[in-house]
């Protein structure tokens, strides 16, 4: 334990720094996924296209890969983000956000077309009618598969640690190098911090679920 104390400045920064980059991610994830998804389900064929190439490429993408552009790629075309955590919420949320929009189609393709048509006749638009009839239920039909989305995204900030973020996986590896003879205890402190982060949320988004299936 006394291991654990010594370290604790360290352990706590790189929890907080993944406590971060996940939430940060997550809200920009579900922001650019949710413009996503008005994009693909647009009566407008350039915007549905545009939509529709993102969503391919980013899940047909390793997240590495994603990271390696951010990081290094875009310097070719004479552009950095101001900070390697910047960079990291960049490729979390860009790379999410596909998966987000693709959740959250699946969602409005389960909401009835006679919402839309009574909209329609009632003299709303598209923007209205999606914003106000067929994505506030679109959400709800889709809450158990946005809560994996974010899950995997908790789990995937694991790869900013090769990008010089130091985040819970990064300091497993500068203690396991550091400290071999505690190698079992590092290991340990480390999943208990990805069990801090993962299983709360999952209990929040069955509690949103059953709270979200009273409403309906």
């Amino acid at each position: 334990m006394q291991f654990l104390a010594d370290n604790f400045p360290l352990l706590r920064d790189a929890f907080l720094t993944t406590l971060s980059l996940a939430v940060i991610s997550g809200i920009c994830a579900l922001v650019l996924g949710t413009i996503l998804v008005a994009m693909r389900v647009s009566p407008v064929g350039p915007l549905r296209a545009l939509a529709t190439f993102y969503v391919e490429v980013f899940r047909n993408t390793p997240l590495t890969v994603v990271f390696f552009f951010l990081a290094f790629g875009i310097y070719e075309i004479d552009l950095q983000f101001p900070s390697r955590f910047i960079t990291a919420v960049a490729a979390l949320s860009s790379y999410t956000a596909a998966f987000v929009c693709e959740a959250l189609r699946s969602g409005i393709n389960a909401v009835p077309p006679g919402q839309a048509e009574a909209a329609r006749a009632l003299g709303l638009d598209f923007g209205q009618t999606l914003r106000t009839v067929v994505l506030p239920q679109a959400f709800r039909t889709v809450v158990p598969p946005l809560g994996n989305v974010w899950i995997a995204l908790a789990k995937n900030t694991s790869i900013a640690a090769g990008f010089a973020v130091t985040d819970l996986t990064a300091a497993l590896q500068r203690l396991s190098n550091a400290n071999a003879d505690q190698l079992l205890l590092v290991f340990a402190a480390i999943v208990v911090g990805y069990l801090v982060i993962t299983l709360p949320s999952a209990a929040l988004i069955r509690i949103i679920e059953r709270r979200v299936a009273i409403i309906r």
